[in-house]
């Protein structure tokens, strides 16, 4: 009893003796006149006045001056004016020691609460369970390392949970900015259960009762640890730091995850501070520049946006923006991307394995989500650039509750236009603006919405005669609903919208506007399941409706003698349902199952043609025109579309994946150009042309070398491809009736392998890739009018069997770095004249068969310079400059081929889009 009663006592002490300090601390105010004192004297007097002492690098403060006037102020109110413009910080314990250090500040004391442990239950996590940071970085980093010593009771208080397991849930953020962190992994390590964060930066982990060491590791964050007691059902929100050291040593440990041990394949997972070093045209980051430069995605040539992932065609690509699709991802005819890469969150890439929740199309995915904007602070970023400008503001509406972002970027290139001596390009102009919009708001711990909207503009005159006009505008609407810790959905409503018109007005007798028009409309919810370790089930359904206006043909002005062509409009419904399980049968062995089964409806109003069988499609072979009311069906498809993942773990360093997926499309490109144009259309499947369907096999083997900062990849593949378009010599595809006279549907197979191998760390990074890879159609119909080739199999217009690329990146110092760009590959396959003959007293051209010559080989370097602004944590605004030159070596390399008849002649000639260097800088700027 003696013992307890000195503890109490010695406990009284030290509380009285602690409140003693605070009133005495209180009444330690400093006041004074002091006029540009150097900081050295500044202290004497503070300490010849107050009961204070400094300890301070006199280095540090040698140039530092202070002039202020106070009466009767805390000095923790005072050293705040004295350091506001420098990089000090200052910390005062309760004994009158003031330290004032460089870079950060130290945390003399330990927080009232520190052996206090935080309790959260399954409901709504209250503010004691989230450690959030200060507004100042050093008050951040104190936080966080104090976040990782408190121990927090998750479901306390609850009745007992006799099974023994329980469900952790929760979101990981940026304690910046507030935005979510996806793809982090956090994980127990024993024993071993762990989960990457989704799109929303939400995590599920179902672990046994106890106590347990939470982990999470992530791109661009500070790796960063929670200490748990895990009583029942809970949440636990947590927050963590950027990190911005420049060599990006967590990129190592997040991605070990996903290499070798991640079961997806054919991933390809881009980062925005990556994108950026990559080196383009005309001096802006162009996420899709960087795409192509990825194994197994080329494109026709050069200026061109349109993607052929693994010997698929450019409309085989779903390219969706915050889950709206876009159907002309680019400006200028190619030359820029349409994203504005400062509000971009994710990138990723599906070329195989694709998820069951994707479909619509044969070849790939490419999902780019846009971040949801500061719920903490106001911020702001952007560019100048020879050519193009960009503005991005964000911020809170209500402080970590909701949040917006909004960026614009506009062009003003005709000034270039008008150096060029060419007459046609000196009375030309070309310009574009984008802008986007996106909105979170958090109701409460269950429900969250997200609104984004996009719009672009496109306006491109050529010589005061024709001008093309194209825009793409999309909206979609989220809505997050967490049921529990173990399941979540999402419902999805987005509007895609785009359209181009061609006006020519060079002869007023044939003045014209030709016009296409297609939108969609689309609904969509997703679940995900928990239901433990070993099984994550997604679930989910959607429905599109397409519209499209295929084109039309209308006079402009009264002398014009054009006459009005419309064509009939086109409707469709595509509807889907589809579930997966990711299974972990075995620590080594993991597998995803998927099936998606969808169905498409052709519908009125609409007339169809009826052609007589076994004959070649023409007007001369119609027998029969059935209408359609309004909503009547057409045609019905439908079928399954398998998903089959496989990993099997050979050491902690390497694994094999293999996967098979069958995709379906029912909505086809119809292009006269062998790349993505924006005056290409799209048809919609009907009883006449029938959808595309795809098989893909890949075989992959990953290893990681050198402590895991180098990774390396090979994966092959095949795919068969049933009923994609080609098209019959001499096609009309524009403002056509009767399209399906002039198109066939073909067969094609496509085969290669990809040796990719990447370091992501130290001062040299970047990464090296080769594909050697096969694309080939054949067109074998029973009606021997309609072959070509004879029904052989010949190269497709984008056919390069070898693609080689290197992006390498040297970082000097922290400020100062380059980037070099080279890419090979072989020249596309084009169709030849051959020879000349007469017939009926006309000159004809003999061709060759399609695609039997190519192109010369295409190579390219590209170079640029980063300097950054210094590193000052308290700045007005953060900048850098961006020096480039695309093409140093001034390569023509060739992007069509073209023919002139001159003197009685055939003479060949090859257009290049850039034959020379082309030098850009760019001034980026961040506050």
């Amino acid at each position: 009893m003696t013992y307890f009663y000195r503890v109490f006592l010695t406990i009284c002490l030290l509380c009285a003796s602690r409140a003693s300090y605070a009133q005495i601390f209180n009444n330690e105010n400093v006041s004074g006149d002091f006029k540009n004192l150097s900081f050295e004297q500044f202290v004497k007097e503070v300490e010849s006045k107050t009961s204070y002492h400094f300890y301070y690098e006199p280095a540090a403060v040698d140039s530092l001056l202070v002039t202020l006037q106070v009466e009767g102020k805390p000095l923790d109110a005072v050293l705040p004016l004295v350091l506001a413009k420098t990089d000090l910080h200052f910390s005062i314990d309760a004994a009158y020691r003031v330290f004032i250090t460089s870079g950060k500040a130290i945390q003399p004391n330990l927080p009232d609460d520190f052996f206090k442990p935080q309790v959260a239950g399954s409901g709504a996590v209250g503010q004691s369970a989230v450690i959030s940071g200060a507004s100042d970085a050093p008050r951040r980093s104190h936080t966080a390392s104090a976040a990782e010593l408190k121990l927090y009771e998750i479901g306390a208080g609850r009745p007992d949970n006799t099974k023994g397991k329980a469900t952790l849930a929760g979101h990981i953020r940026e304690s910046k900015s507030g935005e979510p962190v996806i793809g982090a992994s956090v994980f127990i390590e024993s024993p071993a259960i762990g989960v990457a964060t989704d799109q929303f930066g939400y995590y599920s982990l179902t672990l046994p009762v106890g106590r347990h060491e939470l982990k999470i590791r992530g791109i661009g964050i500070k790796n960063t640890r929670r200490q748990l007691v895990l009583h029942n059902d809970g949440q636990l929100e947590i927050e963590v730091e950027e990190d911005i050291t420049p060599l990006k040593e967590v990129v190592i440990e997040a991605e070990k995850d996903k290499n070798v041990a991640g079961l997806q394949m054919g991933l390809e997972r881009l980062d925005i501070k990556t994108m950026k070093q990559v080196p383009t045209a005309f001096g802006e980051t162009d996420i899709l520049r960087v795409v192509l430069t990825l194994p197994g995605v080329k494109s026709v040539g050069e200026g061109s946006t349109g993607m052929n992932v693994r010997g698929g065609g450019t409309d085989q690509n779903l390219i969706l923006f915050n889950d709206a699709t876009v159907y002309n991802p680019s400006h200028l005819f190619g030359f820029f991307s349409a994203f504005n890469p400062d509000i971009l969150k994710t990138v990723e890439l599906y070329k195989s394995a694709i998820p069951a929740r994707y479909g619509g199309r044969l070849s790939s995915v490419l999902d780019i989500a846009t971040r949801d904007g500061n719920k903490k602070t106001f911020a702001g970023s952007g560019g100048i650039g020879l050519l193009t400008s960009r503005l991005t503001l964000e911020g809170p509406i209500v402080k970590d509750k909701s949040s917006f972002i909004i960026s614009g970027r506009s062009s003003y290139s005709d000034w270039l236009l008008h150096q060029v001596p060419n007459k046609s390009f000196k009375n030309s102009s070309a310009s574009f603006y984008d802008l986007n919009a996106h909105i979170s708001h958090e109701f409460d711990s269950k429900n969250t919405v997200y609104a984004t909207g996009y719009m672009s503009s496109d306006k491109f005159k050529l010589a005061a005669d024709t001008t093309y006009n194209y825009v793409n505008q999309s909206a979609s609407l989220k809505w997050k609903h967490i049921f529990n810790n173990r399941i979540y959905g999402v419902l999805t409503s987005a509007f895609s919208h785009y359209a181009y018109d061609i006006t020519s007005i060079g002869n007023a007798v044939n003045a014209s506007r030709l016009a296409y028009r297609i939108n969609q409309a689309n609904v969509q919810a997703d679940f995900s399941y928990f239901h433990n370790a070993k099984h994550t089930i997604d679930f989910g359904a959607s429905s599109i409706l397409y519209t499209i206006q295929p084109g039309s043909l209308r006079p402009l002005g009264r002398q014009s003698l054009i006459t009005t062509d419309v064509l009939p409009q086109e409707r469709a419904l595509e509807s889907a349902l589809y579930a997966s399980d990711l299974i972990t049968l075995t620590p080594r062995l993991s597998v995803s199952l998927g099936l998606r089964y969808s169905l498409y409806n052709a519908l009125g109003p609409r007339n169809i043609y009826r052609y007589l069988p076994n004959e070649s499609r023409s007007e001369s072979t119609i027998i029969d025109t059935v209408s359609y009311k309004a909503g009547g069906v057409i045609a019905t498809y439908h079928g399954p579309e398998y998903r089959l993942s496989v990993r099997y773990t050979l050491s902690e360093n390497s694994s094999v994946k293999g996967s098979y997926n069958r995709t379906r499309q029912y909505i086809h490109m119809l292009s006269n150009t062998a790349s993505m144009s924006p005056t290409d259309i799209w048809k919609l499947s009907d009883s006449n042309i029938r959808p595309q369907v795809g098989d893909q096999y890949a075989l992959g083997y990953y290893r990681n070398f050198n402590d895991n900062t180098i990774e390396t990849s090979v994966e092959t593949y095949y795919k068969l491809m049933h009923d994609f378009v080609d098209y019959k010599s001499g096609a009309t595809l524009i403002l056509n009736h009767h399209i399906e006279t002039d198109v066939i549907n073909a067969e094609g197979k496509a085969y290669g392998v990809e040796v990719m191998v990447k370091k992501l760390t130290g001062k040299i990074n970047g990464w090296m890739s080769y594909t050697y890879s096969r694309s080939l159609v054949r067109v074998n119909n029973a009606i021997t009018s309609d072959m070509i080739n004879g029904g052989k199999y010949y190269p497709s217009n984008f056919d390069k069997p070898h693609d080689f690329t290197l992006i390498g990146n040297y970082r000097f110092s922290r400020r100062f770095s380059t980037s070099l760009n080279f890419t090979y590959n072989t020249g596309r396959p084009i169709t030849l004249p051959l020879a000349k003959y007469y017939d009926g007293n006309s000159i004809r051209v003999y061709y060759s068969e399609r695609n039997a010559y190519r192109v010369p080989d295409y190579y390219r370097a590209d170079f640029a310079m980063n300097i950054e602004g210094n590193h000052k944590v308290k700045k007005l605004a953060h900048s850098s400059w961006t020096l480039a030159i695309y093409n140093i070596t001034g390569r023509k390399n060739p992007y069509s081929i073209y023919f002139k008849s001159e003197q009685g002649k055939i003479r060949g000639y090859q257009l290049s889009i850039f034959g020379q260097p082309i030098p850009t800088i760019t001034y980026n700027f961040k506050f």
